[in-house]
């Protein structure tokens, strides 16, 4: 048995070997150091157009509008090169009118454009998902795939013919390149032996802007278009610990197409034949020859096989395995030497090779340094990162990366910590952050994630850096939009609430209040109307600044909604009582707003909530100051109001109120009663004003101060408008069509004027009822008239031109009646029965009606007096010239039924008091 333990040892290593799959590494590892010996050049058939760095900067940032890639085609095509392949993402649609002018050319380069598909996995391990170009410009060139499969030790050595995709066989790109054929052949071995820096590469923008030079480089070559800069990271690590771009390993993979080179391996028979072999031969001289004897046939064993390997590989697209012929010569090799050799330390440093080929092809960058933490291994990715070659670092302390702290008392990054934090993680990495330094003395955020093992030469450490400084100022973005309005740059709703809370628990700290004004701006929407959403948006901006001026350091200014703001305040910090501040925020808006060459008037509404009266919380501080800031709407524009309960009540109330009118409408409880307009000469009847009331079904009827305010307020306000306007035209009809001209007046809704065309709407109801126009008087008030002025002139005489008559109801009760006598077309007027009331006892009164009277005849007016309640204010009126009357010395508002009984079916020559 002991005579045979050595050829044991060496069948138990092929046996592990073959089951485990190790060979694998060792073969990879002697191919490629064949590639090594035979460096071979390109043979310049294909060129590479580099999307580089220097292209990067020139155009702009990747990805590039499709219409550059177009007239880079027109490029390639003028300069003669044959084939372009574009290893470039077409899956998606871009801006079309990029799309249009690839595709123009993709058409008039004649099909010679080949455009790439690849599968992409699903982040969650699904089905892995196929990206193709999009079909109009599939139809225009050739397809190619250009996945290729990542070994597992990181390496790229495969290169398929071909790969399914969906349900087609789809070639890969350099096989369509070369112009092979794709039917189903195994992946071929990439020859690495030809230099990959020997493939002609040029500049992406040196084509692009026609450099002669360049151009002349590619007639009649095949070419293939890809992202070469680092920054784009289209890169794969290849044999022989180097890094090469995507269309770099395409282009070998064309090369080696072209040349001949797709290698393959060969048979299995030769490897066993020579296994046998080495096997007799150790069998017969195991115990004849002297070890070393024995270990020099082994060795000449070995590098004969590899040699001739070699030999095969460079004259021939073969590749002869020899990994398990070394192996069994490494078995027996150990078997001689077990005693003398330290195995283990071999293995251990097997491994650290295999570990350095690793860290050498790592995106990120890796450090290592030894138990005095003095860097060992310097990976091409921490060049990248930090600046330094491996030569400047190897031997340098670990904290030469690190950045000397800028404040008084900040502690420096110590490696000794970190590697103290490693060791307490069996098995685990520990993951830190610190400032480091580049070797042009910029210093940025690094995350290190480090790990420590027993190596052969002792406790060793090691570092994978990562430049975080991108990340840190996304998360600092992303943290600031959490937190602000991306418009004007104040607090958010969000920043806002949390800023109420830390002032109300500061505030129950100092016993003190918190001050939160809610504010509205009034008729903003106007403005956005008028002048389009960006002009807004300055007045907005200019509405935050003016806000955080007046506000001052110690508030809080926020934007909750489009127009609404909020500024937080302690009121031990205010420095003046609460409502003088507020009146000062409001009186700073007195001023115009500049914003470019307009300047805006906006005036502002301020809900006022103080802590602890108008609310406990935060929640109830926003809700109250909102209810606040409604009820000043409600009041007056450009006024503040501080809650109080009652406001809550008042709302609610209100709320309750819109409800029960909505109802109301649908369930049809609104009336209309008229009120007789007569001449005050003989009592006759001339018309009759179209009143609403509500009948309540348990109220009974309810008082029009009671609902009205609340109707032309709400969005019920045209819904009641209309219906009232068509009722009353119906009536009127209807009394037509009996014999009786009664002349209908219908007071006017604002909603009515700044919802749609109110012209349009007379006339149509004018022609469904069918009734004579002059028999419809429509009444306006001041404040219908205040708001959008140019149009509510234009719509009035539309309506005047249909002959319905306009009057301008409670005269003299305004601001600027008399300028609107002059400006807008008018039928008549109506004298408020306020000025009528008291006409006999008080002399300024009747000051004020004869001047009207007076008036209203030289402009060609018709007046009416309001609010008549006995004959010797009648008859005083007649003596002042005025014709027309109305009031409860003639009628009350009554009913149709009992509007009719009274006036059209009796016939009153006189009407004396009731």
């Amino acid at each position: 048995m002991k005579r045979y333990r050595p050829h044991i040892l060496v069948v138990i290593a092929l046996a592990v070997v073959l089951s485990t799959g190790w060979h694998g590494a060792l073969r990879n590892a002697l191919t490629d150091l064949r590639f090594a010996w035979q460096s071979r050049p390109a043979t310049g058939n294909v060129v590479v157009v580099a999307i580089d760095a220097l292209s990067i900067d020139q155009i702009g940032v990747w990805p590039w509008p499709r219409r550059l890639h177009a007239e880079l085609l027109h490029r390639l095509e003028a300069a003669g090169a044959q084939d372009v392949a574009f290893d470039v993402d077409f899956s998606t649609p871009s801006d079309p009118a990029s799309d249009a002018a690839f595709l123009t050319a993709l058409r008039e380069v004649g099909g010679s454009t080949i455009l790439p598909s690849f599968k992409q996995p699903s982040p969650n391990g699904g089905t892995a998902h196929i990206n193709r170009p999009l079909k109009l410009f599939s139809n225009q060139s050739w397809p190619a795939v250009v996945n290729v499969a990542i070994e597992s030790d990181g390496l790229v050595r495969r290169y398929p013919v071909g790969e399914k995709l969906g349900e087609s066989q789809m070639p890969s790109m350099a096989v369509v390149l070369a112009g092979q054929d794709a039917n189903r052949r195994p992946p071929f071995l990439i020859d690495f032996s030809i230099r990959a820096s020997s493939i002609p590469t040029v500049s992406y923008s040196d084509v692009l802007r026609g450099d002669a030079a360049t151009l002349g480089k590619l007639r009649d070559k095949k070419i293939i278009v890809g992202a070469t800069a680092l920054e784009l990271g289209d890169r794969f690590s290849v044999p022989n610990g180097k890094i090469i771009s995507g269309p770099a390993l395409q282009a070998l993979a064309a090369e080696s197409i072209l040349q001949n080179r797709m290698l393959r391996w060969t048979s299995d028979v030769g490897m066993f034949i020579g296994l046998g072999l080495i096997c007799l031969l150790m069998m017969y001289s195991w115990r004849r020859f002297a070890p070393g004897v024995r270990v020099a046939v082994l060795v000449a064993a070995g590098g004969g096989v590899e040699l001739v390997a070699a030999f095969v590989q460079v004259k021939w697209p073969l590749i002869i395995d020899t990994s398990l012929f070394h192996i069994a010569i490494i078995a027996y090799l150990t078997a001689i030497a077990l005693d003398e050799i330290d195995f283990r330390s071999l293995l251990g440093r097997i491994a650290e090779s295999r570990f350095h080929r690793i860290a050498m092809s790592l995106g990120d960058g890796l450090v290592c340094t030894d138990e005095d933490h003095r860097i060992t291994v310097w990976n091409p990715g921490a060049s990248a990162i930090f600046g330094y070659m491996p030569t400047e670092m190897i031997g340098q302390p670990f904290e030469t990366l690190c950045a000397v702290p800028a404040g008084a008392g900040a502690k420096a990054f110590a490696m000794r910590d970190a590697a103290r934090q490693a060791l307490l993680v069996p098995g685990g990495a520990v993951v830190v952050e610190f400032v480091g330094r580049r070797k042009n003395g910029e210093t940025f955020p690094v995350e290190a994630s480090f790990s420590g093992w027993q190596g052969t030469d002792g406790f060793q450490y090691g570092a994978i850096l990562r430049d975080i400084s991108v990340r840190k100022r996304e998360a600092e973005r992303v943290r600031y939009l959490a937190e602000h309005d991306a418009l004007t740059g104040l607090a958010n709703r969000n920043m806002l609430h949390a800023g109420l809370v830390g002032s109300i628990a500061d505030a129950q700290r100092r016993s003190c209040g918190v001050a939160l004004l809610v504010i509205g701006l009034d008729g903003f929407q106007r403005i956005n109307d008028m002048l389009g959403h960006s002009a807004g948006d300055l007045v907005l901006q200019a509405v935050a600044d003016r806000l955080k001026e007046q506000a001052g350091d110690g508030s809080v200014v926020a934007r909750l909604s489009g127009d609404e703001f909020a500024i937080v305040r302690e009121s031990a910090d205010v420095g003046e009582p609460i409502a003088e501040f507020v009146e000062r925020i409001a009186r700073a808006f007195e001023a115009p707003l500049t914003t470019g060459t307009r300047q805006h008037r906006v005036r502002i509404s301020v809900g006022v909530a103080v802590y602890p009266e108008g609310g406990h919380n935060a929640d109830d501080l926003l809700s109250n100051g909102h209810l606040a800031l409604s009820k000043a709407k409600l009041t007056r524009r450009g006024s503040h109001v501080i809650f109080e309960n009652a406001i809550r009540q008042e709302l609610e109330n209100r709320l309750t109120l819109e409800s029960e009118l909505a109802l109301a409408a649908d369930r049809g409880e609104f009336e209309l009663f008229y009120q007789p307009q007569v001449r005050l000469v003989d009592g006759g009847l001339v018309g009759a004003e179209a009143l609403i009331r509500w009948r309540h079904p348990v109220r009974g009827y309810v008082s029009p101060g009671e609902f009205m305010p609340v109707v032309n307020t709400s969005a019920l306000s045209e819904r009641i408008a209309t219906w009232v306007m068509e009722t009353a035209a119906r009536q009127a009809r209807a009394w037509e069509l009996s014999g009786n001209n009664v002349r209908v007046a219908i007071n006017l809704s604002p909603s009515q004027l700044h919802s749609g065309d109110l012209a349009h709407s007379v006339a149509a109801l004018l022609e469904t009822t069918g009734l004579t126009p002059w028999l419809l008087e429509l009444e306006v008030t001041e404040d219908i008239l205040l708001h959008d002025e140019t149009r509510v002139l234009d719509m009035f005489k539309r309506i005047q031109q249909l002959g319905v008559r306009i009057l301008f109801d409670d005269f003299g009760t305004g601001y600027a009646s008399l300028s609107y006598l002059k400006k807008f077309p008018l039928d008549g007027l109506k004298i408020d029965r306020s000025f009528v009331l008291d006409l006999l006892a008080d002399s300024d009164d009747a000051a004020i009606v004869g001047s009207t009277i007076g008036l209203s005849k030289q402009l060609g007016l018709t007046v009416m007096a309001e609010g008549i309640e006995n004959r010797a204010t009648a008859d005083f009126l007649v003596s002042m010239g005025c014709k027309e009357g109305q009031g409860y010395f003639f009628g009350r508002p009554m009913p149709v039924a009992a509007f009719e009984t009274q006036f059209l079916t009796a016939a009153l020559a006189v009407v004396t008091a009731a």
